[in-house]
Formats: C-alpha cells, sequence, structure tokens
C-alpha cells in the first residue's frame, strides 16, 4: 500500500463499544488490567476471529485505541522508514498508513528488536508516537496528521528504541537512556516544547555504555505523602520525579541495565524489575526523599525475574513471567515465591489480567492461561499462526491482538 491518510466510516458490531478506550499499551491504568471484560475462553486461526489485517513492515509496538481506531506503528526492517498505521476497530480496515519519518543512517538494532518497537500513547484527540531517537510526534486521532514533530532527543540505543512516552496531567514523558547520554524530559503535549530534563543521577560514567542503557516506560503513582511521583527505572538505579518539575525526590540504586519491563503499582508499594544481568523484583515503598536503598526497599525476589514482560497484579498478588517463560507468583508482603511453572516458550509481551485469567503470550504464538491465584491451575491454551512480540489491548469484549505479521480482533462469535 502507498503510505497516505484516508478515513473510512465507522460501523457498530455487536459486543464492542467502539468509544471505549485502550490510550496505553498497558491499558486504562497503565497495569494489564481488564478484569471487566468478557474475553472468548479460546481462540485460533479459525475460531472466534472477526477480522485479521496485515500489517507491512516490521514492528513489535503494542496498538493502543481510541475512538474506534487501534494506532501502532510499524518500520522497513532496515530502519529507513518509519510509519504510522490506524486500523478501524469495528471492520479492520487500515483507515491510517503513512511515513512519519525517514532515516538516512539507522543505527544497527539488536536481532530481536525492531525500529518501531515502543507503543504510542493517546488521549484528548491525539496519538504521541515515538520512535526513540529516531523521532516523536503528536498526531490529529482524526486524521492521522502531524501536528507537532521534533528529532533532537537524540541518543546512542545501541539495540535499537524500546521505550514508550507517557501521556499524563498535559505532559508527554520520555526516557533517553543510552550508551551515551541518559536523562528522563517532559515536553508539553499540546506544543512538545521542552518543560524539563533531568539527567539521571546514577553513577554511571565509569560504567561500560552497555550497561548504561534502559528500555523502561515510567508511570506516575500517588504516594502516602499525597504527592504525585513520577517512578521511572533506569541502568543501576529506580528513580521518583516530581512529574511537574522534574526535581528528583528519591532513588534506589540496583544492579540491572537494559530493562524493558515498567514499574506497576499496589497500595503505597511500586514493584519494578531490574534488568540484565540476573533480573530480580523489588518492591520499593513510595514517599521517601533522597537515597532511600537503604529503607525503603520492602523486598527482594531473585527468581525468574523477566527484563522484558512487565509483570501484572490481581488481588494484590504480581504475577510475572520470565523472558524464557517462567510463570510465577509473589507474595505481595513478604517477597516470597508462592509458585512457579515454567511454559516452555520465550516472552516479550506483558501479562494481562481479564475474565478470571492471567494470560501470557509467547513468542511462538501460543497465549497460556492460568489463575489468578496462590497455588497454579492453568486454565486453558489459545494460538495464533505467529508469535507476539507487542502487548495485548481490549476493547469491550474484544481482545486486539497484534502478532509479528497481522493485527486481530479476537471476539465471541455471535
Amino acid at each position: 500500500m502507498t503510505p497516505s491518510s484516508f478515513l473510512l466510516p465507522l460501523a457498530l458490531l455487536p459486543g464492542l463499544t467502539l468509544d471505549a478506550p485502550w490510550p496505553d499499551y498497558r491499558g486504562p491504568g497503565r497495569d494489564g488490567d481488564a478484569r471487566g471484560a468478557a474475553l472468548p475462553a479460546t481462540w485460533s486461526e479459525t475460531q472466534n476471529v472477526r477480522w485479521k489485517t496485515a500489517v507491512h513492515g516490521r514492528g513489535w509496538s503494542s496498538a493502543v485505541v481510541m475512538d474506534g481506531r487501534a494506532w501502532l506503528t510499524t518500520a522497513t526492517p532496515e530502519g529507513d522508514q518509519l510509519s504510522i498505521l490506524a486500523v478501524d476497530v469495528a471492520t479492520g480496515e487500515v483507515v491510517v498508513d503513512r511515513v512519519l519519518f525517514t532515516v538516512a543512517k539507522p543505527e544497527k538494532r539488536n536481532a530481536l528488536n525492531s525500529y518501531a518497537s515502543p507503543s504510542p500513547t493517546a488521549g484528548d484527540g491525539r496519538v504521541y508516537v515515538s520512535f526513540g531517537t529516531y523521532g516523536i510526534a503528536c498526531l490529529s486521532g482524526a486524521t492521522g496528521e502531524t501536528l507537532w514533530a521534533r528529532r533532537d532527543l537524540v541518543c546512542d540505543h545501541m539495540e535499537g528504541p524500546g521505550s514508550s512516552p507517557l501521556l499524563h496531567g498535559g505532559l508527554v514523558y520520555l526516557h533517553v537512556d543510552g550508551g551515551d547520554v541518559q536523562y528522563i524530559v517532559a515536553l508539553d503535549a499540546t506544543t512538545g516544547e521542552v518543560v524539563w530534563k533531568t539527567q539521571r543521577s546514577a553513577e554511571l560514567a565509569p560504567l561500560a555504555p552497555d550497561v548504561r542503557k534502559a528500555y523502561s516506560t515510567p508511570i506516575v503513582a500517588k504516594s502516602q505523602r499525597g504527592r504525585d511521583e513520577l517512578v521511572s527505572s533506569g541502568a543501576q538505579a529506580t528513580y521518583g520525579y516530581d512529574p511537574r518539575t522534574g526535581a528528583e525526590l528519591w532513588r534506589v540504586r540496583h544492579k540491572g541495565y537494559s530493562m524493558s519491563s515498567r514499574p506497576i503499582l499496589v497500595g503505597d508499594t511500586v514493584i519494578v524489575t531490574t534488568g540484565f544481568d540476573r533480573p530480580e523484583l523489588w518492591a520499593l515503598q513510595l514517599g521517601g526523599d533522597g537515597d532511600v536503598t537503604g529503607t525503603h526497599v520492602r523486598w527482594r525476589n531473585t527468581r525468574g525475574g523477566p527484563t522484558m514482560p512487565s509483570p501484572v497484579i490481581v488481588d494484590g498478588l504480581p504475577f510475572q513471567s520470565s523472558d524464557r517463560g517462567m510463570a510465577s507468583c509473589i507474595d505481595t508482603a513478604t517477597g516470597e515465591t508462592l509458585w512457579q511453572e515454567r511454559r516452555g516458550a520465550d516472552v516479550c509481551a506483558s501479562l494481562l489480567a481479564a475474565d478470571g485469567r492471567i494470560m501470557a503470550f509467547d513468542r511462538d504464538g501460543k497465549v497460556t492461561m492460568f489463575a489468578p491465584e496462590r497455588a497454579f491451575k492453568r486454565l486453558g491454551e489459545a494460538r495464533l499462526e505467529r508469535g507476539f512480540m507487542a502487548s495485548p489491548a481490549v476493547v469491550g469484549g474484544a481482545l486486539i491482538l497484534r502478532t509479528e505479521t497481522h493485527l486481530y480482533r479476537i471476539e465471541a462469535s455471535d
């Protein structure tokens, strides 16, 4: 298809509320929680597929949904053309498909990565799209036209881009954690102008560039002190910032780098993963001041932690999957592993909690479902023909799933 932008009418199908948003790659709560949705118990290439739409190029970004459209990015395998797509959630028709950026000399990427791995975020009729060092843009949700763009937030990702933007309180937050520079920046969501920019304070200069980089995406949480805290994991440390000013509020030092899993909140505790080489799950109490490594780490779990898939929390219990497919449940109070179960497939996508199930989406196309309980209970499996690198979206009673080659709407047949 020649890159272009065009509009099609929306058609409402039974069982789907088109105006229900999934504005972030982890959903409205940025936590993978879709427990209000009644989703099909199983699916395949021939069962419970409402539509299947081919996606050109190579891109691992997760789809976000706003106003009846699923937005995602893709790129040529060589990274010289970076594109935005929007798909009509009702019909599966591509309604926006155009090149946003061209790149004369793309940097190398890891064989597992793509040049379109950061996921969009959406709100107030706009879609915010990042390709890391290659550019960030704000688009009209109605037309797909570019409202603003900038290409000066550059770094050496070393393995290709990964961090997704966060939209909160009229600002767009973006991690710029490369092997050369490491900072977090807040942009005005309306204009794209820099509101603040804060350098990482961890002692990274003496370290090799490879262990200075990171690919995580921040969240905003409210501490018991009543203040908002921008929780942001980088190489060798996790930070809390004032989201309005960028002032560092607290810092927890830990080993680890290249994490792309996202912090997740339970009560006044934020749970983070530390990244390579030996990923751990840490529970950090919010509300500290300064270096709180010795005072605000509630527990550390060293068994089966992920570097890429983000955990999910159900009824206070964290569930995680390692990159190698080891699923586990953690006791929130103590950090003790309650159970572990090897599923036998590699994982990049984040976990989803929905309809009394935890869903784990594997790189071979299999989806394993298990109960969100303190003892392991397998509930079933589903499969599509190509693997999952992106995380799922949920709209009404439908899953919007991106595989390596297609976007699907999975929904129970009438």
